[in-house]
């Protein structure tokens, strides 16, 4: 029987003159995009493209929202208020709605980035706020979140919908990821690293966590779109077929399509 299994990926994080990450050859491979928002990365012209992109790919989309860290890239453990938290997710929501609305579409998920993620998937008054952020914003967004973390009961409780994570490019230590203080020895090859996902997904570690909804490659990470691609293959050879969370996608309502932008 063919499991359906969300492929999301955190990318648009270039901005200005600065180019990060695989994003065209990673966007055909994906199910779910998570956008930078303009705060530990991207611009504006970033997030107009990367909408379209997503779009043109039937990708659904979502806000990758950051602590407003440039320099650190988002991965440095700043001290952040729930109240704090809750400004950034909104604010962070808001524009990147307004390129996906420009675009005739709608807002799928939000998924916290770098040290914000690990944040509030540890600290239950933060991912409260996240998820208040969310509710007040668009209730009908799904959050990614670590299995059987704060964030993932926190967003059980609100009503929101959970789509638990696993990053397919980052090495475990059990069910815990280890975000930083990483080589490329602890990936692993591209085979490895899907065997790890693979493991995850059928095993019953995760299972009793409540289980895998998603699985992350980053853009960023060297070598990115082979690591998919063979975590693709694995996934396809054990009968798990790439689709978003809650096997839909937003609706889409383009209408006749506006003259396009400059690509500038």
């Amino acid at each position: 029987m063919t499991r359906f299994l969300d492929l999301n990926c955190d990318l648009g994080e270039s901005y200005g003159v600065y180019r990060y990450g695989a994003d065209a050859e990673m966007m055909p491979l994906i199910t779910s995009a998570n956008i930078a928002c303009g705060a530990h990365a991207g611009d504006p012209a970033t997030m107009r493209r990367s909408v379209r992109a997503a779009l043109d790919h039937d990708v659904a989309i979502g806000a990758h929202v950051g602590l407003a860290d440039r320099w650190g890239f988002g991965r440095r453990e700043i001290p952040t208020s729930a109240g704090e938290l809750y400004d950034l997710c909104l604010a962070q929501l808001g524009a990147l709605d307004a390129f996906v609305r420009a675009a005739g579409a709608r807002m799928h998920h939000l998924k916290l980035h770098g040290s914000l993620y690990v944040m509030a998937n540890r600290d239950p008054d933060l991912a409260a706020s996240t998820c208040r952020a969310v509710l007040d914003f668009d209730g009908s967004l799904a959050v990614y979140a670590l299995p059987g973390s704060a964030l993932a009961e926190a967003t059980g409780a609100a009503g929101l919908r959970l789509a638990g994570e696993y990053f397919a490019d980052r090495p475990y230590a059990g069910t815990e990821v280890q975000m930083y203080r990483r080589t490329p020895e602890d990936i692993g090859t591209p085979a490895q690293a899907a065997a790890r996902a693979l493991a995850a997904l059928t095993g019953p570690e995760f299972s009793a966590l409540g289980g895998i909804d998603t699985v992350c490659v980053h853009s960023d990470t060297p070598d990115a779109p082979r690591y998919l691609r063979g975590l693709r293959q694995h996934l396809a050879r054990a009968g798990f077929s790439p689709r978003a969370p809650e096997h839909v996608l937003p609706e889409h309502d383009l209408g006749p399509r506006t003259p396009a932008l400059p690509a500038s």
